[in-house]
């Protein structure tokens, strides 16, 4: 598979630009996340909403934004009694990014998250479920027009190989993000680079982090620095990780100050995670673009 992001990379000359978070932005739109599906129920009850979260990012700069379909999984379908089966709730939720490509000059990412909380070390669902969840959402995000699979804030590690796998298998372009504590392990207890290492093995378009503070990003840094293509999008919020709002805690400026360090790494992509907003990534744009131009 050819990698498009360094393609596109190479032409812009500069890292690509991915968005920040979502599910803040809607809840101070005034959606109230739904115990299984988070804010992607707001994809069925307030769908006009969704969409302009996506064309803010847009509009501050981004070159890939991400759908929402964090909770469109099987497994937490599943969970939450709605009437609606994943099917048809991953095609409406895929087409309000993937509708935006007719007017602008972007990429889409399909988020596909853990099958269960990506907060949670133990988990309830059995190998098999977990594979088929994976398997089915992923499949759906593809067929439905995203150009590369998001596996995000994934920690645990069987979780790892079946995403990476699977789409290696199906000649699904991927990327695998991960989440880690501060020692540098996943939440199944493996060492990150063990996972590293593994994800590698199946050729992804790049590996990631996200929703780790950057202090601890750092950390992977100064202990692993990356000969392979990457990316990071941190949190800028305050609170725990699993807080159903997540407060900001770091200014656009204050994360730019961040980034500063690592964009002489040349990474793939950068963006913000929790508690980001469209002012996050416009900084970021303008600074890139400001470096260019120099």
């Amino acid at each position: 598979m050819g990698n498009f992001l360094r393609e596109k990379y190479n032409k812009l000359k500069r890292p690509l630009i991915l968005d920040g978070a979502i599910g803040s932005l809607l809840i101070a739109h005034g959606i109230k996340a739904d115990k299984f599906l988070w804010s992607s129920i707001a994809n069925l009850t307030a769908p006009n909403i969704v969409k302009q979260v996506h064309l803010d990012y847009i509009k501050a700069g981004t070159d890939i934004i991400t759908t929402n379909t964090f909770r469109t999984n099987p497994a937490a379908v599943k969970l939450s009694g709605y009437d609606i089966n994943s099917e048809d709730f991953v095609a409406k939720s895929v087409h309000l990014a993937t509708d935006l490509k007719q007017e602008y000059d972007i990429f889409v990412a399909g988020s596909n998250a853990p099958a269960e909380d990506c907060y949670q070390a133990e988990r309830t669902l059995g190998y098999r479920e977990i594979e088929y969840n994976h398997k089915k959402h992923i499949e759906l995000l593809y067929e439905n027009g995203c150009d590369f699979i998001l596996n995000e804030t994934q920690s645990h590690l069987d979780e790892i190989e079946i995403t990476s796998k699977f789409c290696s298998e199906n000649k699904i372009p991927f990327v695998v993000s991960l989440y880690f504590d501060n020692n540098l392990n996943l939440l199944s207890g493996e060492p990150l680079f063990e996972a590293v290492h593994l994800i590698l093995s199946y050729s992804p378009i790049a590996i990631s982090s996200n929703c780790v503070p950057p202090k601890n990003f750092e950390t992977f840094i100064k202990n692993y620095s990356p000969d392979f293509e990457w990316g990071f999008y941190l949190n800028c919020g305050i609170g725990e990780p699993a807080d159903e709002a997540i407060t900001c805690s770091l200014s656009p400026e204050e994360y730019l100050n961040d980034l500063k360090k690592w964009l002489p790494m040349n990474p793939l992509f950068v963006g913000a995670c929790c508690g980001s907003n469209p002012n996050h990534i416009k900084v970021i744009k303008e600074y890139l673009d400001g470096k260019n131009n120099n």
